[in-house]
């Protein structure tokens, strides 16, 4: 992790990332993160062209991340990072963040049982057709 010097106090205590640092720890691209800005999901620090990342702004890719990787859309994401309060007990965001993740949860175990149907019926096609394939063959 580079720190840039920055001029007030608070922000030189803070840690910042350049966005290709974000993108090498994530394993993602320089365009999904400026995607992510464009849709107002972080908001970066500017110096000049460079993008300075907060831990904050890690921590809601970590999020915004693990959102994508259990299916949901950026609008959920979007409606729970919004619900953040720093100075508060977040129970709000929690309970989001539970409601749609046991909504989400059911989504997937039903398109994990519409895939386990379309394997079986696929596999006992191909039983079919290897069968036919022996008999002319």
């Amino acid at each position: 992790m580079n720190t840039i010097p920055i001029n007030t106090s608070q922000q030189a205590r803070e840690a910042t990332f350049r966005i290709g640092e974000l993108a090498k720890e994530f394993d993602i691209t320089l365009r999904a993160l400026r995607f992510y800005e464009d849709k107002g999901l972080l908001r970066p620090r500017r110096m000049g062209n460079t993008r300075l990342y907060s831990r904050g702004d890690r921590a809601r890719l970590k999020l915004i991340l693990l959102g994508k990787r259990v299916g949901l859309s950026l609008h959920d994401v979007r409606e729970m990072l919004e619900l953040y309060d720093p100075h508060g007990d977040n129970m709000r965001q929690l309970n989001a963040a539970q409601a749609k993740g046991e909504e989400q949860l059911v989504n997937l175990h039903e398109q994990r049982d519409d895939i386990d149907a379309a394997i079986a019926e696929l596999e006992s096609t191909l039983v079919i057709i290897r069968e036919k394939i022996t008999e002319r063959g």
